[in-house]
């Protein structure tokens, strides 16, 4: 079982951690890691581990039984022994690109207030698939909209509710595809805005920045029919 840093600190960008488990696939498997796997549209993380004078190149990070996150190197290489104590350091630059677009996708759930049936995740951009029948009338004023709640310099913040409460408040769910990880009791929401001034509440377990102002200045890209009843709205990063 592998402690998950990222939950709580998204900012931190290295720590040291210990090698529990080196799996057949090649996937190594810490105590405790920065690192987040693959999920909820969001890639997994990239960046180095290093031990003992040696550096590994980390291509990506996935999840793994249990609770395991598993680090994929880049390319076959020694690997490190079960036990040894390693130095993991993300691609910085990369996350905090995913934290900025992630944050904004939330935000764009809220101007465009319908349901959300995929979704996904780059360093440069991120779109949202909508149970949308017809394409917006006015893209420039959506985006208008999106970038003045960015501009609001907004909190972000998570917090913990129970299976049951989510079960009371099933319209806190946009995403018809992917469901609230279940399993452990409660489920993770992060809030944009506080209190009264709350611009958006939803179950999600990814990285997000610490403020909206973070995000800076965005735009709409291209809108795709994908459906009868489906439209996807890329938003890009400026």
């Amino acid at each position: 079982m592998s402690t998950i840093l990222f939950r709580d600190d998204a900012y931190l960008r290295e720590a040291p951690a210990t090698v529990t488990a080196i799996t057949s696939e090649g996937g190594i498997v810490l105590d405790q890691t920065v690192f987040y796997p693959t999920s909820g549209g969001q890639p997994g993380d990239s960046g180095t581990l290093s031990w003992q004078g040696r550096r590994m190149e980390i291509a990506t990070t996935v999840k793994g039984q249990g609770d395991d996150v598993l680090l994929l190197p880049a390319e076959p290489a020694p690997m490190p022994d079960v036990g040894q104590l390693v130095t993991q350091k993300l691609n910085w630059d990369r996350r905090y690109r995913h934290m900025r677009v992630h944050t904004a996708l939330h935000l764009l759930s809220v101007v465009i207030p319908l349901p959300v049936s995929g979704g996904a995740i780059t360093a440069e951009k991120g779109r949202l698939d909508f149970d949308m029948p017809d394409a917006p009338e006015d893209k420039a004023a959506l985006e208008d909209d999106l970038n003045r709640l960015i501009a609001c310099n907004m909190h972000v913040t998570a917090e913990w509710i129970t299976d049951a409460e989510l079960d009371a408040q099933p319209d806190l769910v946009k995403t018809m595809s992917v469901q609230p990880p279940r399993g452990t009791g409660k489920i993770r929401l992060i809030r944009i805005g506080v209190g009264p001034e709350t611009a958006d509440l939803q179950p999600c377990g990814g990285t997000h920045v610490a403020n909206t102002e973070e995000i800076g200045k965005v735009r709409l890209g291209k809108i795709e029919k994908k459906g009868r009843q489906n439209r996807r709205v890329y938003l890009h990063l400026e």
